[in-house]
């Protein structure tokens, strides 16, 4: 019997002891509460983590698309500055043009490019448009490589003819100006809005194949092509015009090019005809250092005004030859000939002999000068000094 009750007594002894420490109701319920308390402030700073990660995140994500953007985005360009010390004529300093090239890549088959231009300096807005600058939109164009070795662009492009209307960066070419064959027969520079198919027919052999707006010549004036170019400028489009070409360079160092193009009516419907059809050949070769340029082209135009002043037939040609004496200089010498009235039984051709320099200080900066001497129609022999560049 005493055993037992001991045995109880001991058992009774924790119980005791956790009476008498343990908490009341109320002691019970602020632990409860601060418990609580603890729970939530955990839970806000939990939210207050995650947000910061989905910021930094959402961050990491804006910068990646930006980056991405930037990547598949080029700015380039190039300009020209001219002096010009005339024979018979006041002296001339130009800003000649200043170039900004923005393209876009929008996947690996769809691309944007586009070309703004300044030309000798400013804009001026002037009553009788007399102003000597330019501001002009010169290419604006979407390309569309459809298949392999083809693309069709759409938009305002440059016209496929001739050797410096595609390509005409003054580090490309000799001379400060422009040659004058090119300028004022084919007529470079020359765009059009439209659409071309171009691409690779087999190695060595492309084609460009285009439908796009065309040239209006006031039959009333002296039927010059390069003052019918429109530059898309809310060009009147009752014509258009169709231009093909083919370049041969399956040959190394040889490339040969011919461009025929034909449009109905070049006065978009002031004259009594007006069809047109051009003419272009082309062939440049390189040798080592020796680069020989051989170009011919020549418009046939119907209409009772061209055949009338002689325009109908306007034509010019020229060879040239350079050399780089060193990989950073070179000198060349040019002889052509053009005449934008060729059928009016009076002599308006224009002779014209250049010889000069080019130095590059970089692949795409050049310092150039040259001597032009005119004869025949116009008689502008200049001294030119230039500076170009392009990236």
């Amino acid at each position: 019997m005493k055993k037992t009750v001991l045995a109880a007594a001991i058992a009774a002894l924790p119980f005791a002891a956790y009476a008498e420490t343990a908490p009341s109701n109320a002691e019970m319920w602020q632990i409860i509460k601060q418990q609580q308390r603890e729970i939530e402030r955990l839970t806000a700073e939990q939210q207050q983590t995650d947000s910061k990660i989905n910021a930094t995140a959402d961050a990491v994500e804006r910068s990646a698309t930006v980056a991405d953007w930037a990547s598949r985005t080029t700015i380039g360009g190039y300009g020209e500055h001219h002096f010009n010390h005339f024979k018979d004529k006041d002296d001339k300093v130009d800003a000649h043009r200043f170039v900004i090239y923005v393209g876009h890549q929008f996947s690996d088959t769809v691309r944007f490019f586009s070309e703004v231009e300044i030309e000798h300096g400013l804009v001026e807005d002037t009553a009788d448009g007399s102003g000597p600058g330019e501001l002009e939109l010169e290419q604006a164009y979407i390309a569309w490589d459809y298949t392999q070795g083809h693309t069709l662009t759409m938009g305002q492009f440059l016209v496929p003819v001739g050797i410096l209307n595609e390509t005409h960066e003054p580090d490309t070419f000799y001379g400060v100006e422009r040659n004058n064959v090119e300028k004022e027969i084919l007529p470079a520079t020359w765009w059009e809005t439209g659409v071309m198919a171009s691409g690779e027919i087999l190695p060595g052999l492309r084609y460009n194949v285009a439908l796009h707006s065309g040239l209006k010549i006031d039959p009333t004036g002296n039927g010059a092509v390069r003052g019918g170019r429109q530059k898309s400028a809310n060009a009147t489009a009752e014509d258009l015009a169709y231009t093909g070409r083919l370049v041969f360079n399956g040959i190394s160092g040889l490339e040969l090019a011919a461009t025929y193009q034909h449009q109905q009516d070049v006065t978009q419907g002031a004259g009594d005809d007006g069809e047109a059809d051009l003419i272009e050949l082309q062939a440049r070769y390189q040798w080592q250092n020796l680069t020989l340029t051989a170009l011919a082209a020549e418009w046939d135009i119907n209409g009772s005004n061209f055949v009338a002043n002689g325009s109908d037939q306007q034509e010019g040609q020229y060879v040239e030859a350079s050399y780089k004496l060193t990989p950073s200089l070179g000198v060349f010498v040019r002889q052509g000939e053009w005449d934008n009235r060729a059928n009016s039984g009076t002599d308006t051709e224009v002779e014209q002999f250049d010889v000069g320099v080019n130095y590059w200080l970089t692949s795409s900066v050049v310092i150039k000068a040259d001597v032009s001497e005119q004869d025949g129609a116009k008689d502008d022999d200049s001294i030119n000094l230039g500076l170009g560049w392009s990236f």
